[in-house]
């Protein structure tokens, strides 16, 4: 028999008093596999909803090496002087594979690590990348009800960790280095395109004039491409995140933004285009997980595969095999 799962409402509440200690209870309790955490998980995403949307969600991506943890940690550093609460989330593909998270861009952000108005979470284990971002939402709801006013997450790894991250942020900023010649001949097109800002770092000492060179360089990239955002040109500006010069740009137009799309109803819109898909990629990894849980269906996926891949099975009667199975 299924025990009825308890009452959500204490903990909702204590979340709501802004309380660290629960609020890093309540996002083990999401992050846990076990069945009867995961209804109470359920039941408490669904009692702090009325307490969510009010923050500022900002996606956060670059290659490596361009500084994306030092940028956080001044970022973030700048909005809690200014009387934010900022909370730090990642988006870690690596973990897809480890079962674990990165844990060393937290120590890397050693202001913000030790501010009381700033919450730090690295990448929940789980197994596949769609699973990490799920729980990061249901973090990001946790945080805002917490009283998180500034979400900001990070992308650790590439490629499709981005798209994940720009579908469930309000504004998307994209970092880059200074040296726009070699540097543009590697940037895809697919990640400038999700952006809603470009900023280029490590403009500071002799690097200014570099990244001002940069800067134009993918101004004039940007033009040929479609703005993520209706009505928004994305913005090419330089920063140091050494110096912290620049940081003050970078912010005002994010304001701008969240301005000009709650005016223009484009942020409503988005977000709920984001909860809707977040609903489906949430239904696929519960049927995955489903797949992955059913000892005798894994047992016989590799002989499946193993018949199509040699052509003695088509792809079609494949996914007819294994849904039957699956009694769907």
């Amino acid at each position: 028999m299924t025990s009825k799962p308890a009452d959500p409402r204490p903990l909702s509440d204590a979340i709501r008093t802004g309380d660290r200690a629960t609020l890093a209870r309540a996002i083990t309790l999401i992050e846990s596999r076990r069945e009867d955490h995961r209804r109470q998980a359920h039941q408490l995403v669904q009692s702090i909803l009325p307490h969510t949307g009010k923050a500022i969600r900002v996606g956060i991506t670059g290659s490596p090496g361009v500084g994306k943890s030092t940028t956080i940690d001044a970022l973030g550093s700048f909005l809690t002087a200014k009387g934010h609460k900022v909370a730090v989330l990642a988006v870690d593909p690596s973990s897809t594979r480890t079962g674990g998270s990165i844990l060393g861009d937290k120590t890397r952000m050693t202001r913000l690590s030790a501010d009381d108005n700033a919450f730090i979470r690295p990448s929940p284990s789980s197994g596949t990348l769609g699973g990490v971002a799920a729980k990061t939402r249901e973090t990001m709801l946790l945080c805002e009800a917490a009283g998180y006013d500034v979400i900001l997450v990070e992308t650790v790894g590439i490629g499709q960790s981005e798209t994940t991250v720009a579908g469930m942020t309000d504004f998307f900023l994209v970092l880059m280095l200074p040296g726009a010649g070699d540097e543009l001949q590697g940037i895809k097109k697919g990640v400038v395109e999700l952006a809603d800002m470009i900023a280029v770092n490590k403009a500071d000492g002799d690097n200014i004039a570099r990244a001002r060179a940069a800067a134009a360089e993918y101004r004039a990239a940007l033009h040929i491409l479609k703005p993520a955002s209706d009505g928004w040109s994305p913005p090419v500006v330089t920063y140091s995140a050494l110096t912290g010069d620049g940081l003050a740009a970078i912010w005002q137009s994010i304001c701008d933004y969240r301005q000009l799309s709650e005016a223009s109803g484009a942020l409503a819109e988005k977000r709920r285009e984001q909860q809707v898909t977040w609903m489906w990629s949430m239904l696929e990894e519960r049927l995955f997980a489903k797949l992955r849980a059913d000892p005798e269906l894994k047992s016989r996926l590799p002989q499946i595969e193993k018949a199509v891949a040699a052509g003695k099975l088509s792809p079609m009667l494949a996914v007819e095999e294994i849904a039957t199975a699956m009694g769907m």
